[in-house]
């Protein structure tokens, strides 16, 4: 175990975590909503410090970031637990575990290991990934520190309710984040996730006046969250971010909790990707749905194919230098050369 980060002590032994948004006050011996951040005795303590439930080479592209030194791998890690309870989760066997299971497992994996072997295997970032790293922040930060002394970025593809003093403690260390931006309606993240969109925003905008380089997920779900209202209304909310965000619209399948439904039309997920097209964005994609020429890079001046894209395998066509060889107009995104 090691001590938590932000979190202050009431009377009668109880603290107040304010790490995430959910803003937990845990009483003695208990765990706030996360289930891996514990109350004894007055003091609060990371259960999760340390623990590995997932460690895998991955390609960047699967994270997903497109604009992020494309091509490359990213050495992912995750502990046990998540801030969220989203009734679609696709890892919910081990962001759930601690809450739903009663189970915080993992092996233990020093954090100065992490950031040596992703130098020995090659890769070019740490993702911290799979469940929720603001969770085990106490970890990550240390890691991430680790890693940029081995001249590594650090990735965070997260929910965006961290706190902003958490924000203010990781943004120093990351070098990118894709956040998920669920939906654009208060009310879908009270019923399917347990949490509010408010903060969610917060983060996003925080992370781009921090100058972490930021590209946004949103699973679309049939009946939930794909009407065209709501769709135009989060495409906005991004142009007025900036319109080189990269976002990234990908298709729903069953899962966890969420079985009432089938998977998303592939049309309705191309509609999404004209929505953010047609609001101004220049980089619109499309997810799980491979071979789809949603999935490519294109210069937003001329139309040229910069990247092509099937899956995670990943092609370069007219990008030179970081621009369209043939407008000479900048793919934004950092890592492009």
């Amino acid at each position: 175990m090691k001590e938590a980060m932000l979190y202050r002590r009431l009377d009668e032994n109880r603290v107040h975590c304010f790490l995430c948004s959910q803003h937990c006050r845990i009483e003695p011996d208990k765990s706030g909503k996360c289930g891996v951040r514990q109350n004894r005795d007055g003091k609060l303590w990371s259960l999760v410090y340390g623990k590995l439930v997932a460690q895998h080479i991955d390609p960047i592209e699967k994270k997903p970031l497109f604009h992020f030194y494309p091509g490359t791998t990213s050495y992912s890690i995750a502990t046990a637990g998540c801030n969220f309870a989203c009734r679609f989760c696709q890892n919910a066997d081990i962001s759930q575990s601690p809450g739903v299971y009663g189970e915080i497992y993992g092996q233990s994996v020093p954090a100065v290991k992490v950031a040596e072997s992703a130098k020995k295997e090659g890769c070019a970032t740490i993702a911290y990934t799979y469940t929720e790293p603001t969770i085990f922040m106490e970890y990550a930060l240390d890691v991430a520190a680790s890693a940029k002394e081995r001249g590594l970025e650090n990735i965070f593809v997260t929910n965006g309710y961290m706190s902003r003093e958490a924000l203010d403690e990781a943004a120093p260390l990351l070098g990118a984040a894709n956040v998920d931006l669920k939906s654009f309606s208060d009310r879908f993240y009270e019923e399917q996730c347990g949490a509010r969109l408010k903060p969610v925003l917060a983060t996003i905008e925080g992370m781009k006046s921090r100058g972490v380089w930021l590209e946004v997920t949103t699973l679309i779900i049939p009946g939930l969250n794909d009407s065209e209202a709501e769709l135009k209304e989060l495409a906005r909310f991004l142009v007025g971010l900036g319109p080189e965000t990269p976002w990234h619209v990908s298709r729903f399948h069953p899962a966890y909790l969420l079985n009432d439904r089938g998977a998303t039309p592939v049309e309705t997920v191309g509609r999404a990707r004209q929505i953010g097209l047609e609001a101004g964005l220049r980089y619109v994609y499309t997810g799980n749905v491979p071979g789809d020429d949603g999935e490519n890079t294109y210069c937003h001046s001329c139309g040229t194919l910069l990247i092509k894209r099937i899956g995670y395998s990943v092609k370069r066509g007219d990008l030179k230098n970081g621009a369209c060889a043939k407008c000479r107009t900048p793919m934004r995104g950092v890592g492009l050369d």
